[in-house]
């Protein structure tokens, strides 16, 4: 067993192991990860647009100056605060909607939350489409980020508390998967309306609308969760909501007693989430759900998928090409969120996050080593090998970094805390995108390749981190994860002194 491991077996899960995977869990599990839709959509087409000579004509005329500057440091071409700031404007308004949204969620529950998501992405995806100016187009941009920040926090949340046990890891995973398929959709047709000419990035951003429609649709038509509806005092909802997941020949009572007891305990313990979640009893679930988060965005691979086609243009690539680079990537990115679809729940997260760690340490500095030595514009050869690697880091990512940082936060919170914790781990996800994104490209622009080698370094001290501190949840029920603890080596010593 590893330093940071526990055991799984060595946890009573015999009281839940007996919940099915019914069709009905299946389909409203799906739906609600289909949030995943909006987020993945609006990472893969902001990357696009801001390589279409016609947007950048329109709003940003000092980059296309500089990109006809033939004297022009091919790591400095696109570094542009305003540019920047159109795509990262987002991730402040995503910040604020996450840590409102865990609040939100106690009063209208999971399904209101993406419901409201849905909402507030469309209005922001019209103001985008729409835009005249700058301003319009920064406006669109929050509001798509207080759309992606009630999604993100809802939807695993929902997963989580409606899939069985046993199927967790696997129905959690449906989110990234839905997040990858978004990125692909968006380099898609961020690749067919680039002939269009001057109105191809509006017809990009207006198909914004397409996932939202999809998500805000599916979510009218399925239940909250019974941890929800317990928590709200909606009991005989609860238990309606568990039949039509577990299915009606199901003997959900003891399940659903379960719930109903551990959500009385923690309301007569304290009233207030935000204030018992920083109680020392809690500080392994506080120290996992901000890591988490906040250590996925420095993998470094968000600079990949948000600047790909900026890149391969930056190495001389032609505009079609360049988004034709960032299709492939997106591609081998869902491909990747389907293999941990079919193995999180066989061989666990643990493995999972080493493995992706290694792979996405060796892929960063193999770039570096080649942008090193490259001094002037890329041969083909190159740029393939370069792409090749770049879909390392994707396929890397796919499979661990980026399903288990929505999956494993919220299944180690407890349910009282749950909706805050993911809330503020969510908005620290966001805080360290929107500097990154603020940044990246300057970075491109001043350290060249040597950013790839401070991603590199990032990646292997988080790795380090799980070794230790993460513990196996797989297989775990929600009820039982303090057996978890209780029996980490670090851990433990916070769990067993209450």
């Amino acid at each position: 067993m590893a330093a940071g491991g526990v055991m799984v077996d060595d946890v009573d899960i015999a009281e839940n192991e007996e919940a099915k995977l019914t069709t009905s869990v299946v389909i409203i599990c799906i739906i609600a990860a289909s949030a995943g839709l909006m987020f993945g959509y609006d990472i893969g087409v902001s990357g696009g647009v801001t390589t279409m000579e016609p947007f950048l004509k329109e709003f940003f005329p000092s980059v296309l100056a500089k990109m006809a500057d033939t004297k022009q440091d091919m790591y400095c071409v696109f570094d542009s605060q305003i540019l920047t700031a159109f795509t990262s404007s987002l991730y402040i308004a995503g910040l604020v909607s996450s840590i409102v949204a865990g609040r939100v969620a106690t009063i209208v529950g999971r399904r209101g939350i993406l419901i409201m998501s849905g909402v507030i992405f469309l209005i922001g995806t019209a103001l985008n489409a729409l835009a005249v100016h700058v301003a319009m187009l920064i406006l669109g941009r929050i509001l798509l980020g207080f759309g992606i920040g009630f999604g993100n926090q809802a939807a695993p949340l929902y997963v989580t508390e409606m899939a069985p046990p046993k199927w967790r890891g696997t129905l959690s995973t449906a989110f990234q998967f839905y997040l990858c398929s978004g990125v692909v959709l968006a380099t898609f047709i961020n690749f067919a309306v680039a002939p269009l000419g001057d109105y191809g990035w509006r017809v990009a951003l207006g198909c914004a609308a397409i996932p939202a429609i999809i998500m805000t649709i599916g979510a009218l038509s399925i239940p909250d969760t019974p941890c929800s509806l317990i928590q709200r005092g909606r009991y005989n909802e609860a238990r309606q909501s568990l039949s039509q997941v577990r299915g009606v020949d199901s003997d959900t009572e003891v399940e659903l007693n379960n719930l109903i007891s551990s959500a009385n305990a923690a309301s007569t313990a304290d009233h207030e989430p935000y204030k018992k979640l920083f109680q020392r009893r809690y500080r392994p679930h506080l120290v996992l759900a901000l890591a988490i988060p906040s250590f996925q965005q420095l993998t470094g691979v968000n600079v990949v998928a948000f600047y790909a086609p900026v890149l391969f243009r930056s190495m001389g690539s032609g505009g079609q090409m360049a988004l034709l680079g960032a299709v492939i990537l997106g591609a081998v990115n869902l491909g990747s969120a389907l293999v941990s679809t079919c193995i999180v729940d066989r061989i666990g997260r643990r493995f999972l996050f080493l493995e992706g760690g290694l792979q996405l340490i060796l892929s960063e500095v193999a770039i570096a080593c080649i942008f090193a030595g490259q001094l002037g514009p890329f041969s083909a050869s190159t740029a393939i090998v370069v792409l090749v690697l770049m879909c390392s880091i994707s396929a890397a990512f796919g499979w661990s970094w980026g399903p288990l940082t929505w999956l494993v936060p919220s299944e180690i919170l407890p349910m009282d805390i749950r909706p805050v914790g993911q809330g503020i781990g969510i908005a620290f996800n966001f805080i360290v995108t929107f500097v990154l994104a603020q940044v990246s490209l300057a970075l491109f622009c001043h350290l060249k390749y040597g950013m790839f080698l401070l991603y590199a370094a990032l990646t292997l001290l988080m790795t380090v981190f799980v070794a230790f501190f993460v513990p196996e949840t797989k297989g775990v029920p929600l009820e039982s994860m303090d057996a978890v603890w209780r029996k980490h080596w670090y851990w433990r010593r916070f769990i067993s002194e209450v």
